[in-house]
């Protein structure tokens, strides 16, 4: 399975890969509509940070759905987590089981908006102008961590 992976430092904060997602599930040219969603901090640390599900292996959402016995998040064979829209309830307990807060609402929608990482070709890796999201490997994704972490270690910077 392969999973998104974000470089903050590269992200410019045009939101692109949310007006993609929202259009390529939706249809509509709405952000609020996306399963990603470009946080800006302001003013220490001045940062671009696209929040977007990161598909954990034991997730928070799908546990709390199951304890609640509605059973409406599952994952499926490539371990993508998805919503079945004919058992959720609406109670969006998920979002708040959701340690990285990356389950989103919208009014208009029974149902909530979690990355399904568009059948295997996101649209937000597809579009983004500065390569900020990419669609790699846990293994990959783990090693260029370790790397980053012992860079800053050998810099003498704390994380």
């Amino acid at each position: 399975m392969k999973m998104l992976l974000v470089h903050p430092e590269k992200c410019t904060g045009c939101r692109i890969c949310e007006l993609m997602c929202a259009y390529k599930h939706f249809k509509v040219n709405n952000p609020k509509k996306s399963a990603i969603r470009v946080t800006q901090l302001f003013p220490k640390p001045a940062a671009n940070v696209p929040i977007v599900c990161r598909q954990c292996k034991m997730a928070p959402c799908i546990e709390k759905c199951t304890e609640l016995k509605f059973n409406a998040l599952y994952k499926n064979d490539l371990g993508v987590t998805l919503v079945d829209a004919k058992k959720c309830v609406g109670d969006w307990a998920c979002a708040e089981a959701c340690p990285f807060a990356a389950v989103y609402l919208h009014s208009d929608l029974k149902t909530p908006i979690i990355c399904d990482l568009c059948g295997g070709n996101p649209e937000c890796v597809k579009h983004c102008p500065t390569n900020a999201i990419e669609f790699t490997s846990p293994t990959a994704a783990h090693q260029e961590k370790r790397i980053e972490l012992a860079t800053k270690m050998a810099s003498g910077k704390k994380k």
